[in-house]
């Protein structure tokens, strides 16, 4: 077995070059055969020739959902360690994320440490402590415009027509919760 075959392999599934090029480096310094797509598309094609043990996926690419991925990558190899990294965190696509193979959900900025400790976690951690305080309406409406985009595979216009509202209003409510 050749040096290369020995290391561990990781496909990164990001639209941000800048940030996608930063992970890659840092991955690559740790040891890691690291591949770089930018769509399910892409990802479907390296996986007709390529296995992976790890993975990083954006959640929202363009307009892409990375739960595509996440699905993709589960099916070709259930042992794949997925992590899904998300400027956008809500409830609702934590828990599509964990149900299609993801082993863990990073809300953005997540950095090579962070990623690297939840490839590592196979199990949940019971200390973490349970909130106490009730969400806020903003916080509720927030997570129902989530858990709209999802369904809508994060179409602005089809989510706005199904939240009854216009569609720069939503485009304007997602530029202000955006977390990059």
């Amino acid at each position: 077995m050749s040096e290369v075959e020995e290391k561990p392999r990781l496909v990164i599934v990001e639209d941000d070059p800048a940030f996608a090029r930063t992970l890659r480096r840092s991955f690559e310094r740790r040891g890691y055969v690291v591949r770089h797509v930018t769509s399910p598309e892409e990802l479907g094609a390296l996986l007709a020739t390529e296995q992976f043990r790890y993975a990083v996926v954006d959640l929202k690419l363009g307009t892409a959902s990375g739960l595509t991925c996440v699905q993709m990558l589960n099916e070709q190899d259930p042992e794949t360690r997925i992590v899904v990294l998300t400027g956008f965190a809500s409830i609702a696509t934590a828990v599509e994320a964990i149900k299609l193979g993801a082993a863990h959900y990073l809300a953005k900025p997540a950095n090579t440490d962070d990623i690297e400790e939840a490839f590592a976690r196979d199990e949940g951690d019971p200390s973490v402590p349970v909130e106490g305080r009730k969400s806020s309406i903003k916080t509720l409406e927030w997570e129902y415009i989530h858990a709209t985009l999802v369904e809508c595979d994060f179409n602005i216009s089809e989510t706005a027509r199904r939240l009854g509202m216009h569609r720069r209003t939503l485009a304007r409510k997602l530029e202000k919760r955006q977390l990059r």
